[in-house]
């Protein structure tokens, strides 16, 4: 996931599906990075030709 070991739910006895339900809609640095990528290049007026 681009985070290091542990960091989403290291606590012992932990069943995975709580340490999938703690993770809920979290998003990874790389899809983070490349959604701002985009959104950095996304047409505005100024942008536009006619």
């Amino acid at each position: 996931m681009g985070l290091p070991a542990g960091w989403i739910a290291d606590v012992p006895d932990l069943p995975h599906t709580k340490r999938r339900e703690i993770l809920g809609n979290g998003v990874v640095p790389q899809q983070a990075a490349a959604a701002i990528e985009d959104l950095m290049n996304w047409p505005t007026p100024e942008r536009v030709g006619p």
